[in-house]
């Protein structure tokens, strides 16, 4: 049997809150990293201990501001040149994802140019949480592992006890995902279905199917400006619903989320702690993903599976 080479855990800037809970899953210290930052911006990481033979794993998400893309793209390459054995990029937010495909004309492709950059850069293995589209998994010419919310989702919201319980979809688009977690408690789904004006502007919204007397969870990858779910929401109690909640992977929240929230009709917002968020609201109820993304680790240094973190139905 080959030997197994020694797993070490970095991080960048941007998710260093997160990595620490990572690594201490695991059962490590992170390892010794710094950035040098020149007077006019520029970044120069470095790792500050030896990583030649290690397989290594860097975790970054990659919300805005670009600098957390760019830094994330320097330790990759810094890896590379200190000949380590194995680069993994640990991305809990896999941002330009909502640039999936070209939705007008003359646009870029945001997500396929994100994997070139990866690529490019040296990464030998992708692992992130709930793409916004599962198909982005098929830029990348090396093993994505793509881990699902649910496994943390799920057990929360039996935890509740809810009796009428029945799920929604904010939009058309993530049909597939609400009726993923819908299965897990043998529930119907509802969709609210809405037409844009302009990104981030809802113009309409008209619900599809039946919420009276429902405990309904609202269920999304990722809330930006919380318009279109704060908009579900009053539309679904409107229509009679008990009560309605929302589970979130990634809290963007951006703009006047924080106050759309708290002014909204949900009785919680459930998200991640994939993006830190920047005002707290008793509202909002985070759950941590650290220990899944440390039980991954696990698995890939060991060779083993990683579907075997998803529960099942």
């Amino acid at each position: 049997m080959a030997a197994i080479n020694q797993v070490k855990i970095f991080t960048g800037s941007s998710s260093e809150y997160l990595a620490k809970e990572i690594a201490r899953f695991y059962g490590k210290d992170l390892g010794l990293s710094s950035v040098q930052r020149f007077s006019d911006g520029e970044m120069s990481p470095s790792f500050n201990e030896s990583i030649r033979g290690c397989d290594v794993f860097i975790i970054q998400s990659t919300f805005p501001p670009a600098d957390n893309m760019l830094e994330l793209l320097l330790m990759i390459d810094g890896a590379r040149r200190a000949s380590a054995h194995y680069v993994t990029v640990v991305m809990p937010y896999f941002g330009y994802s909502r640039q999936d495909r070209k939705d007008k004309p003359r646009v870029g492709i945001g997500a396929k140019l994100i994997a070139n950059l990866l690529t490019a850069a040296g990464a030998d293995r992708l692992m992130t949480l709930d793409l916004h589209a599962g198909q982005i998994q098929g830029f990348f010419d090396f093993p994505v592992d793509h881990l699902e919310g649910t496994a943390i989702f799920v057990p929360y919201l039996k935890s509740l006890g809810l009796d009428n319980l029945l799920f929604a979809s904010p939009d058309v688009g993530g049909v597939v995902r609400t009726r993923n977690v819908a299965k897990f408690f043998n529930a119907e789904m509802v969709i609210c279905d809405k037409q844009r004006k302009r990104a981030n502007e809802v113009a309409t919204m008209q619900l599809i199917g039946d919420v009276t007397g429902a405990d309904v969870v609202l269920v999304d990858d990722l809330i930006d400006t919380g318009g279109t779910m704060c908009k579900a929401a009053q539309l679904i109690m409107d229509k009679g619903a008990k009560s309605v909640r929302a589970i979130v992977t990634h809290p963007v929240l951006s703009g006047k989320a924080y106050e759309n929230i708290n002014n909204s009709v949900l009785t919680e917002l459930v998200v991640t702690d994939t993006i830190p968020l920047k005002e707290a609201s008793d509202k909002i109820k985070v759950l941590s993903v650290a220990e899944l993304f440390a039980k991954a680790i696990g698995r890939i240094r060991d060779h083993e599976s990683i579907s075997s973190l998803f529960i099942k139905n």
